[in-house]
């Protein structure tokens, strides 16, 4: 029961992103109070077929023993250290630092290691195989060089600018990148609301955690979005998703055509994945077709055309 709702989740449990023990252990129960911080509240009706919702419940007739309630949080071992010279001391638990002591981004990422589940973290955070192209890709980064010009005014910066037309406080804009709940539970639609407090443009990816009608809901007047596109095997999904970017005139769509499959990312593969996956892939979790075996990156990647092709632009510009 969900929200005063019954469903039928037998076949679905089977594929249910955290587990098929969640739901058949709460089978016969109110979940609202478990369900209702992770998830959007409408996602069932999305998710599930009508004919699996059974009926309303009469809240009279629910107890207190009718009601799910969550496990006890296991406790970790604390972590000891390590000084053969001293007596053993216990760590104390990582505290978040203020934003304010954020000073470039690898501060947000050592935090970001510290708090984020581990799972998450390794998709995050992890390259293919070796690495060898992440670790390529920082030390190019490290040799763009700046050439100064000297004695120029610089009482007053300006560093806006623009990009296909919509204006950007600075030369810089929010890329799409999959699966934003993995971080907080406000995922995409936080981050449309920080770009507009930014002044720059954000591209809304298609393996989003939230619908493409929630973060577009997010929008603020006059607030320009651009889109990302995975291309689908089934053509029909890809023409009506971008049919819904230009009804809701999204400024710009950005073909993904570097990644006919994702990575194999080692260290996301070493986790299984049981998070919320993407909104786009609701029916395929339904059916059983995602791989939740060997991390994020497998199962967002069988909804990606590994066929996509030059032949393909013409259709594209249709």
């Amino acid at each position: 029961v969900l929200y005063g709702k019954a469903y039928d989740l037998t076949r679905f449990g089977k594929v249910h992103p955290g587990g098929a023990h969640l739901i058949y252990d709460n089978a016969g129960k109110d979940a609202t109070a478990l369900f209702d911080p992770i998830h959007p509240k409408d996602i069932m009706d999305k998710l599930l077929k009508p004919s699996l919702t059974m009926g309303l419940v009469d809240p009279a007739t629910i107890r207190e023993e009718h009601i799910a309630k969550a496990p006890a949080p296991a406790q970790a071992a604390p972590k000891k250290k390590n000084n053969a010279s001293a007596p053993q001391e216990m760590e104390t638990e990582f505290v978040k630092p203020p934003l304010s002591a954020m000073l470039n981004t690898f501060d947000f990422e050592s935090v970001a290691r510290e708090t984020m589940e581990p799972q998450a973290w390794g998709y995050y955070s992890s390259g293919g195989d070796d690495e060898i192209t992440l670790r390529d890709n920082h030390m190019a980064f490290q040799r763009i060089t700046m050439r100064p010009r000297i004695l120029v005014n610089v009482r007053e910066i300006d560093m806006s600018t623009s990009y296909l037309g919509v204006g950007a406080s600075l030369p810089l804009y929010f890329s799409a990148t999959a699966l934003a709940k993995l971080a907080h539970k406000d995922g995409e639609v936080a981050i449309v609301k920080a770009a507009k407090k930014a002044g720059v443009p954000y591209m809304l990816p298609t393996l989003s955690s939230y619908t493409l009608d929630e973060m577009l809901a997010a929008r603020a007047p006059g607030q320009h979005l651009f889109a990302q596109l995975y291309v689908n095997p089934e053509r029909s999904r890809s023409e009506e998703y971008v049919k819904k970017l230009e009804a809701a005139g999204v400024k710009a769509l950005f073909v993904t055509v570097d990644a006919p499959q994702l990575g194999r990312r080692e260290k996301d593969l070493r986790h299984k994945f049981t998070q919320q996956g993407s909104n786009v892939q609701s029916a395929d979790e339904e059916e059983g077709e995602v791989d939740r075996s060997q991390g994020a990156t497998r199962a967002i990647s069988s909804y990606i055309d590994p066929g996509l092709s030059w032949e393909d632009v013409p259709w594209l510009k249709s």
